[in-house]
């Protein structure tokens, strides 16, 4: 796939705002994000593919609004841009997790067994980002950076912890709560580091 529209028929004209569009820099070898997946973290990862695959305006090919067509040209285009979404994906996967999704047809059923495998709400994911926040300490660094360290455990637990449909009180007391649970783990460590600071001197 070394030309990206050399499949598209030459009667058939993209607009450059259509997802069946292809940027002639665009091709399979592509890394849209840094940050690769190999099984933990998959909320930030799944956040960063996100917002790639938005900015190449192929997000609808994981989120089943961008279906399958059943004009004859177009499926073509359809399944080269499919293909091309499914290798940006399988790019920001380790080894073994890129195996476990490879015979996929598509990108939605691909996006699908990730979220299934990962994505889900579990004990083990909840007990690992806890830990994870309860062994963070500020040490030498500065408060900005100790805030980002829990921030980025924060947003992972509501990554896998989404709240069920409710009512936007419901919701809303809901965000609340979590968020006066974030201030006091922050303010409970930075109190902790004020009174070792004054004990030594």
């Amino acid at each position: 796939m070394a030309d990206s529209n050399s499949s598209v028929p030459q009667d058939m004209s993209i607009d450059s705002s259509n997802p069946l569009y292809f940027h002639p820099s665009d091709h399979p070898g592509m890394i849209l994000v840094s940050k690769f997946f190999d099984g933990t973290g998959f909320g930030a990862w799944k956040r960063a593919i996100t917002i790639a695959l938005s900015g190449k305006n192929k997000f609808g090919f994981i989120n089943n609004t961008l279906t399958m067509l059943n004009n004859e040209q177009q499926l073509a285009v359809w399944q080269s841009c499919n293909d091309m979404a499914i290798s940006w994906i399988l790019n920001t996967l380790t080894r073994n997790i890129s195996k476990s999704v490879l015979y996929a047809e598509t990108t939605q059923i691909r996006w699908n067994e990730l979220n299934s495998h990962y994505g889900q709400a579990n004990d083990a994911n909840f007990y690992q980002l806890e830990k994870n926040l309860c062994q963070i300490t500020q040490g030498s660094s500065d408060i900005g950076i100790y805030f980002a360290k829990m921030k980025s455990n924060w947003d992972e637990l509501n990554a896998i912890n989404i709240i069920p449909s409710c009512t936007f009180r419901a919701a809303h007391s809901f965000a609340m709560r979590d968020e006066d649970k974030r201030l006091i783990q922050f303010l409970i460590v930075l109190i902790l580091v004020m009174t070792q600071l004054k004990v030594a001197f």
